[in-house]
């Protein structure tokens, strides 16, 4: 299968989040990160910018009633770089949270830069 988008992990955030996951919400996480590497538009119910924080994305997971997100980033054309993760408790992201990820954002283009 040819894809659309390529996605990439930096450092070891989104990992340590994924495997503190049960196996069903993990094979959910997969679900949703195949279809954002298959479909040209990714439905907002699944992938959505992070509002006033410029290139910043979350990925968006609901399993039996709980909600996870995953932040990430686009960098070179149709590459997907994912951070860190959470299970959200409540309607508002948190801000800590978002503060968190833009940190690992600006840690991942300051390490391309050598």
């Amino acid at each position: 299968m040819e894809y659309i988008r390529k996605i990439k992990v930096f450092k070891t955030y989104y990992k340590e989040f994924y495997l503190a996951q049960t196996p069903e919400v993990r094979t959910k996480i997969d679900y949703v990160i195949e279809l954002i590497k298959q479909l040209d538009r990714v439905p907002k119910s699944y992938f959505k910018q992070i509002e006033g924080v410029s290139g910043l994305f979350e990925i968006r997971v609901e399993y039996a009633g709980n909600i996870y997100r995953i932040f990430c980033c686009n960098d070179e054309g149709q590459l997907v770089i994912l951070f860190n993760g959470f299970q959200k408790k409540s309607q508002k992201t948190p801000s800590d949270e978002i503060k968190r990820a833009k940190a690992i954002m600006n840690e991942y283009f300051n390490s391309k830069k050598g």
